[in-house]
């Protein structure tokens, strides 16, 4: 029986973009089998208490994280004129590293906030003990603007957050939620991780417990930015394949590579026995 571990999902503590009730969605992944879960919702660890939890009642390992909004430039924090920053995935391996996203996060939005909670990538590096960290989505450093299928993502990229996180703390994502430009640089990806000596894992950008919500999350979105469910023009997710998926699933989509789809249940958590 295949195995997976979801390691990049949003809550409905991603506000008005994630629809994952905490409760369902432990509900949801003891049903599918899965024997872990992360969160990682946007900017923020609101849900930590209450995912831990439920978690812990359903017999469920709990792993916690955020998905940072990290500023492009050092010496600034937020800018008026657009939204200059990259998504960046971190988990916390142990109380250390919760402590540390504790501190990451209530800075970000004490001292980084215009309309997101945006982090500095120095002083993330201050206090990146105890965290694993991931390249993210789309919206990542590695893959903000693809040019020609070829990612912008170099070397130096990857050496710096090597540098932040440590050698074997840092991991490309790779992901297929059905979207024409992920398939378009997966053999970039492929490249960086031979060339850069960074591996891949494979991981799905959760917003939704089933395939089914899909619709009920696009209302969502359009609650989130004042849009019109009948506006062919709104904001929305290219597809139907944002939902927490079995390990099965995740499998299929990535039979050509095997290796990177296995996220086994011994995933970096933080360590609790309480």
């Amino acid at each position: 029986m295949a195995e997976f571990t979801h390691l990049h999902l949003h809550t409905d503590y991603s506000l008005l973009d994630g629809a994952c009730d905490v409760e369902k969605l432990v509900a949801r992944v003891d049903s599918i089998g899965q024997k872990a879960v992360a969160i990682t919702d946007h900017g923020n660890i609101y849900g930590a208490v209450h995912f831990f939890e439920a978690a812990k009642a359903k017999g469920i390992k709990p792993i916690l994280g955020c998905e940072l909004y990290v500023c492009k430039k050092e010496d600034h924090r937020a800018d008026p004129q657009g939204d200059d920053y990259n998504h960046l995935l971190v988990l916390a391996e142990n109380e250390e590293g919760y402590r540390n996203l504790v501190r990451i996060t209530s800075e970000a939005s004490l001292h980084g906030f215009y309309r997101k909670p945006v982090s500095q990538k120095r002083y993330l590096a201050e206090h990146s003990a105890g965290l694993i960290g991931f390249s993210g989505c789309l919206a990542g450093e590695f893959l903000r603007k693809p040019d020609g299928g070829q990612v912008r993502g170099c070397a130096q990229r990857g050496c710096g957050y090597q540098d932040i996180f440590g050698k074997g703390n840092f991991f490309l994502e790779i992901q297929d939620q059905g979207l024409e430009l992920e398939k378009k640089i997966h053999a970039d990806m492929f490249r960086m991780e031979k060339e850069l000596g960074i591996p891949l894992v494979a991981t799905n950008d959760s917003h939704y417990l089933c395939e089914d919500d899909h619709h009920a999350h696009e209302v969502l979105l359009c609650v989130q930015t004042a849009g019109s469910i009948h506006d062919p023009k709104r904001f929305k997710f290219d597809s139907d394949q944002f939902y927490v998926k079995s390990a099965d699933e995740m499998e299929r989509l990535f039979s050509h590579a095997p290796e990177v789809s296995a996220a086994p249940c011994s995933s970096p958590s933080v360590a609790s026995s309480s």
